[in-house]
């Protein structure tokens, strides 16, 4: 009984040594695993010191050093690199796809004019009809009679309706109301010593920050180097669209990851950022305000004041949605008193969208439509040309 008793308790004794020595073994195989020396490709990667394994660190937010900003947390977002970024269309070519759309989509003004000046006889009851279509199309009363007083006249002189000669007439005529002597040239030439600074501005849901990535675009497009500003700090998700845009084409943005920053502060580290990195232009997304709120529109006359301490802001654009219609031309009253707006981009112009408002705009301001807005494409945005617009209404 003795003997037995000891064979147990010799053999509880080596299975508990045994199990000690375990944990021991296992620990050095994990760790053999820890390479202090250069590693391999094909190298598993090193273990926390629970076990897990590390994964490798991706920085979303990249600082540069000479742009950081610890007080308001401003960081540039640099774009992705090749081959994720997209090359754009060339301008000519968007010009030809906007044309074909525009002339299929915005041409009830011109086909209902060219209609009824084409018939045999033109009496009130036509003129009427003539003042009626171009009121309806958004021209504005005043260049609606001048048009008509004009079309009477030259119809009177003319005695010959034939539709060639009636669409050659109405061609010259809302030629000279588009008026092709405007600069509609964007003011993106960069001085010697720092960028032009392009301000975008606009009431919510016009389409400013698509804008500012479609414009980006166009200049990527005519080798301009760009960098954005997410001055739209309201607006959730707005900076990280901008962002995007500008990834598309590898271009940087310069953004806050603090919800409701100071705007004026993004754009000055933005324009800052844009002299040391020596770009061509600096473009600035501004929040969406609507024109009655005079404290936001306060804050609008800061952000370009601020921009203005290191540097001029070469163009102000106003986005504006041109199925408003006058309610546009509204707007655009407003916001020229605060920020003197220098050129005027129609967006959405397709479907129900009025041309007239083309002419309404500019009349009354005096301030030219330098960009046009057909569709949601990316590259669904080109140059302003008087005569083209006019063509393809009457096409």
């Amino acid at each position: 009984m003795n003997e037995s008793l000891a064979i147990i308790l010799t053999i509880v004794v080596g299975l508990a040594v045994i199990g000690g020595f375990i944990p021991v073994f296992l620990k050095a195989r994990r760790n053999s695993q820890n390479y202090s020396g250069p590693r391999d490709a094909n190298d598993p990667a090193p273990l926390d010191a629970d076990g897990s394994g590390a994964s490798p660190t991706t920085t979303l937010l990249e600082d540069r050093p000479e742009t950081r900003a610890p007080a308001s947390e401003i960081a540039v977002e640099e774009a992705e690199t090749a081959p994720a970024v997209e090359k754009p269309l060339p301008v000519e070519g968007r010009l030809v796809r906007l044309r074909a759309r525009l002339a299929k989509s915005n041409n009830a003004l011109g086909k209902g004019l060219l209609a009824l000046l084409a018939r045999d006889t033109i009496d009130e009851d036509v003129w009427e009809e003539v003042e009626e279509t171009l009121l309806l199309a958004d021209i504005g009363t005043d260049s609606t009679m001048e048009l008509v007083d004009v079309l009477r006249e030259r119809v009177k002189v003319l005695g010959v309706r034939s539709p060639e000669h009636v669409k050659a007439m109405l061609r010259e005529e809302l030629i000279k109301l588009v008026d092709p002597t405007m600069d509609r040239a964007l003011n993106i030439s960069r001085h010697d010593d720092r960028p032009a600074v392009l301000m975008v501005v606009g009431v919510n849901g016009v389409g400013k920050t698509t804008t500012v990535g479609k414009l980006a675009r166009v200049l990527v497009a005519e080798d301009k180097d760009v960098l954005l500003g997410a001055a739209d700090t309201f607006r959730a998700a707005a900076a990280e669209q901008l962002a995007t845009w500008g990834a598309r084409v590898g271009v940087p943005t310069v953004k806050s990851d603090v919800d409701g920053a100071d705007p004026a502060s993004v754009a000055f580290e933005a324009v800052k950022a844009g002299i040391e990195q020596e770009v061509d232009v600096v473009m600035i997304d501004t929040a969406g305000r609507l024109q009655n709120k005079v404290g936001l529109m306060d804050e609008l006359g800061k952000v370009k004041r601020v921009i203005e301490k290191q540097a001029t802001v070469d163009e102000v654009l106003l986005v504006l949605d041109a199925t408003t219609g006058q309610n546009g031309l509204t707007q655009a009253k407003v916001f020229s008193e605060v920020v003197n707006i220098t050129g005027i981009v129609l967006t959405k112009l397709d479907g129900t969208a009025k041309g007239g408002i083309v002419v309404a705009i500019q009349k009354t301001l005096g301030v030219p439509v330098k960009l046009i807005g057909l569709g949601e494409g990316a590259d669904d945005l080109a140059p302003f040309d008087a005569e083209n617009f006019v063509d393809a209404l009457l096409s």
